[in-house]
């Protein structure tokens, strides 16, 4: 039967049932009877002769109307307290990813981690709690995670091991297959949380404190260069997303990154993002390279996701080279620990150049370091915010502007000023009150 007529005869079914089945899916369900109705849909629709030509609201109008017809019928009398959970596992495990959609639309989890089939983790107000989820095999799992790579034309298999990519909303992906992952495969998504953050919400939440959050912008405004540190989870994109707010409209800004994460609301901006090579090796286009050519684009600034590598160079040349205001962020512990991590990725990435000189650089490109920190549970802070004032003998010399004062940890510590007046916002601001 041609898909088209099997649609139509889809249409007697009861009204009622299909509504019935549309609302308040419990989070749990049987699952031994979601597999049943996923293999009856999918067995229906090998039979359509004419499924190939389906557009992704149409199959899923065809799947849903599949769905309705199986769970209308009698050997699924009796359940109707359980059909809508039923219908929304089929639906998920058909068309969404599986077991894991539930986590991906549930706002309180921030971080999914899966260790195998078997293990679903998931971070909760910073706590990581076993879900209870489990894969029926690793098949099932590999089959989501190609589901979950898909829009982003990225893939991941025995040639290609590892990959990161982005899922539409904007949330993090990283998979590892084995042999490179032990004990089957594992899959970290970070979901994405920033949209619609303001400064005032960091404010509010004991992140950063007032003072701090006025001279931030007046920084960005002003076109200092700033690099966002911290430790992994830290809200490094956060910040910078939000200090990215402060950018004139009028500018023109490139951003660069592995997997595109920042959601820069500005008019003239041109996003690029890094291709992994082909299944011969050819065709990767690095951070790098996109730093490399975003400086032909007429850039106001450069915004980089995260420089981690030789492109370290490039982005401290651009800017000290007519890019002023540029932003980025780098994975460390302290702001020495940046520092010292940034002079580290330049010799790496082949400079040939004495210690001195990539100190001179680093001192002249860097204005301000944004130190993040996380608590025992899971609250994000700016811990410290300090100043590159430039080459004391042979290291560079840090001026720190704010610090969370003595005592309490976090954001139960105040966010205060201390003695120092940052010098390159005053040379900016011409003398005025920085």
């Amino acid at each position: 039967m041609r898909l088209s007529e099997r649609i139509e005869s889809l249409r007697t079914v009861e009204p009622q049932l299909v509504d019935g089945v549309m609302t308040h899916a419990p989070s749990r369900v049987d699952r031994t009877m979601v597999k049943r109705v996923v293999e009856l849909v999918r067995e229906r629709l090998a039979e359509a002769s004419d499924r190939s030509n389906l557009s992704d609201d149409r199959l899923r109008h065809v799947v849903e109307l599949e769905v309705a017809s199986i769970l209308g019928g009698a050997d699924f009398a009796g359940l109707n307290g359980r059909l809508a959970g039923i219908r929304s596992a089929v639906l998920d495990e058909i068309l969404g990813f599986g077991l894991l959609q539930e986590l991906l639309d549930d706002p309180a989890v921030s971080e999914i981690m899966v260790n195998g089939a078997q293990n679903v983790y998931a971070e909760t107000d910073g706590v990581i709690r076993l879900t209870g989820l489990a894969f029926e095999s690793e098949d099932q799992l590999i089959r989501i995670v190609d589901r979950l790579l898909r829009p982003s034309g990225r893939r991941v298999d025995q040639s290609s091991p590892m990959v990161d990519a982005r899922l539409p909303d904007g949330s993090r992906l990283n998979v590892v297959l084995p042999p490179l992952s032990i004990d089957g495969p594992a899959l970290t998504i970070r979901k994405f949380t920033s949209a619609g953050l303001a400064m005032d919400d960091l404010v509010r939440s004991g992140s950063v404190s007032i003072d701090a959050a006025e001279f931030l912008e007046k920084a960005v405004r002003n076109r200092l260069n700033v690099v966002v540190s911290g430790g992994t989870g830290t809200g490094k994109t956060t910040i910078l997303n939000i200090l990215s707010s402060f950018i004139d409209r009028s500018e023109r800004v490139v951003t660069v990154e592995d997997a595109v994460e920042l959601t820069l609301d500005l008019p003239n901006i041109v996003r690029l993002e890094t291709r992994l090579p082909n299944s011969e090796g050819a065709g990767e286009i690095t951070v790098r390279d996109l730093v490399r050519n975003a400086l032909r684009m007429r850039p106001n600034r450069i915004v980089v996701g995260e420089v981690r590598g030789s492109e370290t160079i490039d982005m401290l040349q651009a800017m000290n080279t007519g890019h002023e205001g540029s932003l980025s962020t780098v994975h460390a512990n302290s702001p020495r620990d940046a520092l010292r991590r940034i002079e580290t990725m330049i010799l790496l990435g082949g400079a040939e150049l004495p210690l001195r000189a990539v100190r001179e650089q680093v001192a002249t490109s860097i204005d301000v370091l944004v130190h993040l920190n996380r608590d025992d549970h899971g609250r994000r802070f700016v811990s410290t915010i300090s100043e590159v004032e430039g080459m004391e003998g042979e290291v560079i010399s840090l001026a720190e502007l704010f610090h969370r004062t003595s005592g309490a940890v976090g954001v139960d510590s105040p966010l205060v000023p201390t003695a120092l007046v940052s010098r390159r916002l005053s040379a900016r601001l011409g003398g005025r009150s920085a």
